[in-house]
């Protein structure tokens, strides 16, 4: 008896050694094909550095229908293998803000979540048991260093299906906690500039652009003409459609900016397209605008032509009048190839895994050979493209046509490029010894001939794609959003990622670039073979449990009878 006690304490005593050593030391074989449960280098960097302790507040705790049951879930495992990784660096707890609270609580806890960025969502679901209606935080509160920042866990795009936004959620959790995790680490928001003073985009066209840049950065508008130079401060500089020509001063301070190593987003439109005009004669021509940015382009390794790509296979369709029956006018939508739709398929993390991104009067790019620039396509245009050199006139009249594939032979036509490198000056060798005297004399600013790190910029031949459409009675619209077909596209994530991508090293925006399948459950054989799989999960395991112990008993009892 004495014996058989000593061997249960032992055996006890391991089970629990065994637990402690596994909540401490643990890990994992990932066997899905788009491993699902690894993270990212850049994740485990970040996680690897930390020297504080974060703490994580999920508002997903109840019961829920099985789309967000699976959020909550994938959010819980994306948290665990966090701390499989940072250790005690990572705590977090699920809660339900709203549990145990009276109605006027309630009330209370809803607008103190508000003032922290949590906002709660009525999710409405119809489940077998009836209809169900639920107030919900798809929220979490990550506090580190003292500061705290919530975290959206749900995408809520109202132009996707809701299977696909719960996908999409769960393939954005690691980027989003490491995210926040990575902005808690710096004392302060980034700093970026968008440039003007060259009738650049500004108002209720970036209005959408701007807005969502200033929750993510601290962003100053920079006038190039009026400042002697762009401060070395700034992340990354936007210089969004100018209009007038920048002359050798403007470019000189944004050459020195790239040689201290600035980073650049540029958006250019090379020619004028007055859309305006299609609606008093139904065309117009194209116009340089004369920029002079060629020979900056040029140096640092691209080139934007003189033309226009026009698409027939992926276009933004256009409303036009066909007929008028009974005095009211019959519109229908034809495909307007001056506006292209890019699919990217790049595998570059700005664009893996993002849909597809619209253009307006876009030139193409030619990429040049700078052997120490390496440079990265984004965008291309389909296999049924063809370019238009300028001057180009635009009419309506050409949706009115039928146009056949085999007109459109020059397929791929670059759209957006990422140069990344030690770029050279454009000014090298140019510069007169007494100005350069005058520079470092009075400005303490020693000429730069090449850049004193490795930067990076990224050009954008089409001025429109980073703006919003409005209107007069919805105001500023979402950018990507095409009111005509109420589709939305992701030019705002391209801008973001780019952005990102620009002024973050760390390379945490290769965790957004996973890809989760979407493999949901059939709803009928659900219903069909739910008793079935209730057994084999729930009784199947009990049923084997006892056949293993009587067995043991049987052969038991045999052996000491024996003997």
């Amino acid at each position: 008896m004495r014996q058989a006690v000593l061997r249960m304490l032992m055996l006890a005593a391991i089970l629990v050694g065994i637990n402690i050593l596994a909540a401490r030391y643990h890990t994992g074989l990932d066997l899905t094909k788009e491993k699902r449960f690894t993270l990212s280098a850049p994740t485990v960097k970040l996680l690897k550095n930390m020297d504080d302790v974060a703490v994580v507040t999920v508002y997903l705790k109840g019961q829920f229908p099985a789309g967000f049951q699976r959020l909550s879930d994938a959010t819980r495992e994306r948290l665990e293998s966090f701390r499989g990784v940072a250790g005690g660096n990572i705590v977090f707890r699920f809660t339900d803000p709203y549990e145990g609270k009276t109605e006027e609580e309630k009330v209370a806890v809803s607008k103190e979540l508000a003032a922290k960025g949590i906002y709660a969502i009525n999710l409405q679901s119809n489940e077998e048991e009836g209809y169900i209606e639920k107030w919900v935080f798809p929220y979490a509160l990550v506090q580190y260093h003292g500061k705290e920042t919530s975290v959206s866990l749900l995408e809520n795009s109202k132009w996707v299906d809701p299977w696909e936004n719960l996908n999409n959620s769960e393939n954005l959790l690691e980027y989003k906690l490491s995210s926040a995790i990575n902005r808690l680490t710096k004392p302060d928001k980034e700093s970026i500039a968008y440039i003007v003073g060259h009738g650049e985009a500004l108002g209720l066209t970036t209005y959408d652009f701007l807005g969502t840049l200033s929750e993510l950065y601290d962003v100053d508008t920079f006038d190039l003409t009026v400042n002697p130079f762009i401060p070395s401060s700034y992340k990354a500089i936007i210089i969004n459609r100018p209009t007038q020509p920048v002359d050798d001063r403007e470019k000189f301070k944004i050459d020195q900016y790239v040689m201290e190593g600035g980073r650049i987003l540029w958006a250019i439109d090379q020619l004028h397209t007055p859309m305006d005009s299609l609606q008093k004669s139904e065309q117009f021509m194209t116009m340089d605008y004369g920029l002079e940015l060629d020979d900056m382009l040029f140096k640092y390794g691209v080139r934007i032509n003189m033309d226009l790509i026009e698409d027939l296979q992926q276009c933004l369709p256009l409303p036009i009048l066909v007929s008028v029956q009974k005095g009211e006018p019959q519109m229908q939508l034809r495909p307007w190839i001056f506006y292209p739709v890019f699919s990217p398929s790049s595998q570059h993390p700005i664009v893996k895994n993002i849909s597809a991104v619209f253009g307006r009067f876009v030139s193409s790019i030619d990429t040049i050979n700078t052997p120490d620039i390496k440079k990265t396509i984004l965008l291309q245009s389909s296999k049924y493209s063809r370019t238009e050199a300028f001057p180009v006139r635009v009419s309506l009249s050409m949706l009115r046509y039928q146009m056949t594939p085999d007109m459109f032979k020059k397929p791929d036509r670059t759209a957006a490029v990422l140069l990344e490198g030690k770029f050279n000056s454009l000014f090298r060798n140019r510069l007169a010894p007494g100005f350069l005297k005058i520079l470092e004399d009075s400005l303490k600013r020693p000429y730069k001939s090449v850049a004193d790190v490795s930067t990076k910029m990224i050009v954008i031949s089409d001025g429109e794609m980073m703006e919003n459409d409005f209107s007069q009675t919805e105001g500023p619209m979402e950018m990507g959003y095409w009111r005509f077909t109420k589709t939305r596209f992701a030019n705002k994530e391209f801008a973001l990622n780019c952005m990102e991508y620009l002024t973050d090293d760390g390379g945490l925006l290769e965790a957004r670039a996973k890809d989760l399948k979407l493999r949901l459950l059939d709803s009928g054989r659900v219903k069909e073979e739910k008793l079935k799989w209730r057994l084999v999960n729930i009784a199947l395991p009990i049923v084997l449990v006892l056949m293993f112990a009587s067995a043991f008993i049987f052969f038991r009892k045999r052996r000491y009878e024996k003997k």
